[in-house]
């Protein structure tokens, strides 16, 4: 016997110090891969970040670009610049898309002044001839949209990055740029949530290398270059990707990852020093490999004590056998993993799912400690719970691993302690379900929601979500600024709350479309209504439609309305409709709306039995002031000639400037002739005060026709004729002067003024 039992004892050992070994082994084949499951995690991360990064600085740069090419499409136009600075300042800026941070936008001419700026009518006297994103225009000819260097703006005296565009003159001559300059503190807010660690930050370029942005290490680099350098050469050659290097500012070696801002020669980049990537793994390893090393000698402590007690074990046997067979007969055919594990987490009872968990089937594991079957990473997650259901405390909780085909594997673990009598735990009741396959649908589940978010919160739309009893489920950030409520606040409210359109024509509540959509169960029709803002009061003009959801049987669970801000552009329209029916400059209707209201005005006067008188009016002199004091100061002049025309005449009648000087003035709704002679006189006695042009008192005469309906003709061409036949005779008759049209074969009769007719 004595022989047998050292032959056992001698094997035990020899196996304590392989399974010592082989505990080694596996500890540092773990250790490595963290190490490598670290870098590729921050690999992933970084790229992440900065796909993040790139997107939202292209989404900003898109904008304020598309800012400045309505800026450009505006002072491209000659009768832009004949407009008076304001109504020119309104038309050029009103489109204009401030992105967030953004400065005021600079027209500059082609000598680099300052002549236009959105924030004021009174341009700064800054002369900017010699910046480099105003030379690249006008001594190289750039196309699209050109970055500047980072400079310090001497407008609001911050550092800018500045973005321009040129303009030409409508024979294709260079006319200037527009310009704007987005403040470098934009990026500093935006890259300011980021903590990286320590020598580690975001950095921003231009494809030639100049730095825009060094975030966290302040402006100190800002405006230098990195050009010729390694990095930028796989900066300029890959476009994005990733690679280990060192800086060429500071020497730090990092991980790069980068990529080109959309379609803009800008190169942004996430830099993290690899020292900082493997300081966690480093704290990791040490404790992994402290505790192997307690490992491997507690595997040899065990089978020491193993090898003492064998006797004892043997004669235990017997029990445990009897006890595996009742159990086993019980619980082989259980779908989880059944096992009774004693105080010193050695097996007494093993069912065929945990045999086949082990690899051990149909050989048993009675009488094996834990850590021989579990891998290291397995046990060491397990041993905590262990020891809490040791002390009496039952454990439930899942458990990521490894399995047999190398992928995650996830269970359900419970831990129920075994008492005596004296409240003793003398063993452990362990059951583990694989949960795996519920676990892959509930997290591609959750990608696929996250997805969706991602998406929602990225769009430019705003998107409204409810359940099948209309209660509000989802609002996104453009939903949120569009009706003022939070996303949390109205997820309590009724969609008839948070979202009630308007009819743009009367203001009546119209029918809500995702109440709609719920009931037909399908989607809607295209909405056009105006949304008023919950606290502002601020009307937006929308376009909703909305659609329903259903489930995989076709029972409506929700809706989904997505509403279109469509403000700019029903304003844009109402202000081309305005431009087409009035003259840019008096503001006065012309000649296209002068004829529907002639008419209408003709059409009454018939019915009613009435008259209508038109008149034609020219200024006399108009030439020599154009020639003497300039273009702009005849402009002027027309601007507060039409003010005093409009206040002499009637709220009914219409004033509309024909062209140049001369204008016409409708007069409907007339009981008898006289009533033009006198509404002409008024308009003859607004011309004799002087008029205030740059400065100078300036004495301007009138002279003017009048043709009457029926009595001259009886349409508004024929009116206009005739209207215009006695202007030229009141200018042969010397100026200054109105004359009545009295038949083609009569001389027109003289308008006298009051006093004259007195006399």
């Amino acid at each position: 016997m004595v022989p047998i039992r050292q032959f056992f004892s001698h094997r035990l050992i020899w196996l304590a110090l392989l399974v010592a070994l082989g505990i080694g082994t596996l500890f540092a084949r773990t250790i490595w891969t963290m190490r490598n499951d670290e870098w590729s995690y921050a690999e992933k991360t970084n790229a992440n970040l900065v796909s993040t990064l790139e997107q939202g600085l292209a989404w900003s740069l898109d904008s304020y670009d598309k800012s400045l090419e309505g800026v450009v499409r505006e002072v491209s136009r000659p009768e832009v610049w004949a407009l008076p600075p304001e109504l020119r300042s309104r038309v050029v800026f009103d489109s204009l898309l401030r992105a967030r941070g953004a400065g005021d936008v600079l027209v500059l001419d082609a000598q680099g002044r300052v002549v236009m700026e959105s924030g004021s009518l009174a341009p700064r006297r800054v002369n900017l001839a010699d910046r480099d994103y105003f030379l690249a225009f006008r001594e190289h000819g750039k196309q699209g949209p050109f970055f500047g260097k980072p400079v310090l703006s001497r407008v609001t005296g911050l550092y800018i990055l500045p973005i321009s565009r040129a303009y030409f003159q409508p024979d294709g001559s260079f006319a200037g740029v527009v310009v704007g300059g987005i403040p470098l503190s934009f990026f500093n807010e935006l890259f300011g949530s980021l903590d990286l660690g320590p020598n580690s930050g975001v950095n921003l370029f231009r494809q030639d290398g100049v730095v825009i942005s060094r975030f966290p290490y302040g402006d100190a680099d800002v405006g230098k270059t990195i050009a010729g350098t390694p990095n930028l050469l796989r900066f300029q050659t890959e476009g994005s990707g990733s690679f280990v290097g060192k800086a060429a500012l500071d020497g730090v070696e990092r991980l790069y990852t980068f990529r080109t801002v959309g379609n803009y020669p800008l190169i942004v980049n996430v830099a993290q020093a690899t020292e900082t990537i493997a300081a966690k793994w480093t704290r990791n390893a040490q404790v992994l490999g402290s505790f192997a090393a307690l490992l491997m000698a507690g595997c040899l402590i065990l089978a020491v004590l193993f090898v003492r007690e064998l006797r004892l074990r043997q004669q235990v046997a017997v029990r445990l056998a009897e006890a595996e067979h009742d159990l086993r007969t019980t619980l082989d055919n259980a779908p989880s993993m059944i096992a009774y594990w004693d105080a010193g987490m050695r097996n007494r009872f093993a069912n065929r799912a945990t045999l086949e968990e082990f690899g051990t089937y149909p050989t048993p594991v009675r009488g094996r400690h834990i850590s021989e079957l579990l891998s290291e990473a397995r046990y060491a997650a397990s041993k905590p719970y262990y020891d809490l259901a040791l002390s009496g405390a039952p454990q439930r909780f899942e458990l990521t691993d490894e399995g047999p085909d190398g992928l995650p594997r996830h269970s359900i673990v419970s831990y129920l302690p075994d008492t005596d009598a004296r409240g003793v735990v003398t063993g452990l009741f362990v059951q583990v379900t694989d949960i795996t396959e519920r676990k892959r649908m509930e997290n591609e589940l959750f990608d696929e929601k996250e997805r969706v978010r991602l998406t929602l919160q990225s769009i430019g739309d705003a998107v409204v979500c409810s359940d099948a009893k209309g209660m509000v489920t989802y609002l996104n950030p453009v939903a949120e600024r569009l009706t003022g409520w939070q996303a949390f606040d109205a997820a309590v409210h009724n969609v008839d709350e948070v979202v009630s359109l308007r009819s743009p024509d009367n203001d009546e509540p119209l029918p809500n479309t995702l109440r709609t959509a719920i009931q037909q169960g399908a989607a809607t029709d295209p909405v056009r209504g105006v949304l008023v803002h919950r606290t502002s009061g601020q009307r937006f003009q929308v376009e909703e439609t909305a659609s329903a959801i259903t489930d995989r049987h076709g029972a409506v669970t929700g809706a989904v309305a997505v509403l279109r801000d469509v403000t700019d552009a029903v304003a844009m329209a109402e202000r081309m409709a305005h431009l087409a029916q009035y003259d840019p400059l008096t503001d006065l209707p012309n000649r296209v709306l002068l004829q529907d209201r002639a008419q209408l005005a003709m059409a009454q006067a018939r019915r009613e039995g009435k008259s209508l008188a038109v008149m034609y009016l020219d200024l006399d002199g108009f030439k020599q002031i154009n020639d003497t004091l300039g273009h702009a100061v005849g402009d002027q002049l027309l601007v507060q000639f039409a003010q005093r025309l409009q206040a002499a005449v009637r709220a009914s009648d219409t004033v509309c400037r024909q062209g140049g000087d001369e204008f016409v003035v409708l007069l409907p709704g007339l009981e008898a002739p006289e009533a033009a002679c006198c509404v002409a006189r008024k308009i003859l006695a607004a011309c004799d005060t002087p008029f205030e042009l740059a400065g100078q008192r300036v004495q301007v005469g009138l002279s003017g026709g009048i043709a009457l309906f029926p009595q001259h003709g009886d349409s508004f061409d024929e009116l206009s004729r005739h209207a215009d036949d006695a202007l030229y005779a009141a200018k042969r008759g010397g100026r200054r002067r109105f004359m009545l049209y009295r038949g083609p074969d009569l001389d027109p009769e003289p308008v006298l003024p009051e006093a004259a007719i007195a006399s």
